[in-house]
């Protein structure tokens, strides 16, 4: 029988690549239900292609267009209500959690209180609430596959195991996006247009910036230490603009391992969908002879103060992270609605994690109240001034 998935965010990079990969299996999957954003008219087009039983959609009254269009027998459900059905609700035994930040929390959550597993590309999850989803997941003996090529790459060399006491140190890889060899002091006058140019991947705005910035690599430690239960000093960042080096694992007798690959998400989306199995998969092959040279070097703090700022959260824990995590969320939308600079970003996020009073995220309760905090602080100083860091 196939197995039944569901997808979170299914008009994203990831969602649209999950299709793919479901569509070269049709055996192997079945697609239950599928959730979007703003883009009624893909979530439709998907709708027809694979006939989930359930859609869902951020705005109310875009669901009134979908329930025009759809056969009868396809639901169609909206907003937060309609997220957590689409993980909780449609049958799934994988739910895809590839929503853009906040926002994939609760479905997430929810996927995991009736036994599904959850192949996880929304990173934010897990920088706003690790403990609490590491938790609830492993009460369940459910499994959180990565989907980000970095932590794919890292559960590969580990073989889905805990670290244990033989690891020494995780890598994480980045491509250092558009602005790795940009003049330092030119940075704060780089356009939209220009932060949006990946030399590598194809992602959607938001994910680009945070690349462009490094704070899509900060993110990512934190995930990194919750997913393989490692200490803030075991995760660090490597640029490696080739982007065939996806993580590398050093072990306590010095044995370093990595994971290459071309840069094509279909891969680790594939490995998550399969687990524990691995199936053809129609991504490109890697060809060394023809990469040709592989480099790497470490991040320069002064051109990255997002990674700084998310090494700080790492180390701090408590709802750090979550405060992090929105105040960026909110100061990246402003950049890509052009109200204010590119190095405003990190200004940003640096002053709401110094006038935030960190606390213990015991609680989903606790982490939202710092998620709120952050959001509105943040909001009010993009909407008090303009080129902030300048002012």
């Amino acid at each position: 029988m196939p197995r039944p998935v569901a997808i979170l965010g299914s008009t994203g990079s990831i969602g649209e690549n999950t299709l793919r990969v479901i569509a070269d299996n049709p055996d192997r999957f079945e697609v239950t239900a599928l959730a979007a954003g703003a883009n009624w008219e893909k979530l439709a087009e998907q709708a027809h292609l694979f006939s989930p039983r359930l859609v869902s959609i951020a705005d109310p009254s875009s669901g009134k267009y979908l329930r025009e269009i759809l056969p009868v027998g396809i639901r169609v459900l909206s907003g937060e209500e309609g997220l957590c059905e689409v993980a909780a609700g449609s049958g799934a035994e994988v739910v895809v959690s590839a929503l853009v930040g906040a926002a994939g929390l609760a479905p997430t959550l929810a996927a995991i209180e009736v036994g599904a597993a959850v192949a996880l590309a929304n990173k934010e999850v897990l920088v706003m609430a690790g403990e609490l989803v590491i938790k609830r997941a492993r009460e369940r003996s459910l499994p959180l596959l990565p989907i980000d090529s970095e932590h794919a790459g890292v559960f590969q060399i580990l073989k889905g195991q805990a670290v244990g006491t033989a690891v020494d140190r995780v890598i994480l890889t980045a491509s250092g996006g558009p602005f790795r060899d940009h003049p330092i002091g030119a940075l704060r006058d780089v356009s939209r247009d220009a932060a949006l140019r990946h030399p590598t991947w194809k992602m959607g705005p938001k994910i680009t910036i945070d690349s462009a910035s490094l704070m899509n690599k900060g993110l990512e430690l934190i995930e990194a230490r919750w997913l393989f239960g490692l200490a803030p000093e075991q995760v660090d960042v490597l640029i490696h603009p080739e982007s065939v080096v996806h993580a590398l694992v050093e072990f306590v007798d010095g044995s370093v391992l990595a994971q290459m690959s071309v840069p094509d998400m279909r891969i680790s989306i594939s490995q998550a969908l399969c687990y524990p199995d691995r199936v053809p998969c129609q991504a490109p092959r890697l060809d060394l002879a023809k990469s040709g040279s592989l480099t790497f070097g470490k991040p320069d703090p002064a051109r990255f103060p997002c990674l700084s700022h998310a090494k700080a959260a790492l180390v701090d824990g408590g709802t750090s992270p979550a405060v992090l995590n929105a105040a960026n969320e909110v100061a990246v939308a402003a950049f890509l609605d052009m109200q204010i600079g590119f190095m405003d970003i990190p200004a940003l996020v640096g002053t709401a994690m110094d006038n935030h009073r960190n606390e213990k995220a015991e609680s989903l309760e606790a982490v939202m109240e710092a998620d709120r905090w952050a959001r509105e602080f943040t909001a009010s100083r993009v909407n008090g001034t303009k080129n902030y860091v300048s002012s």
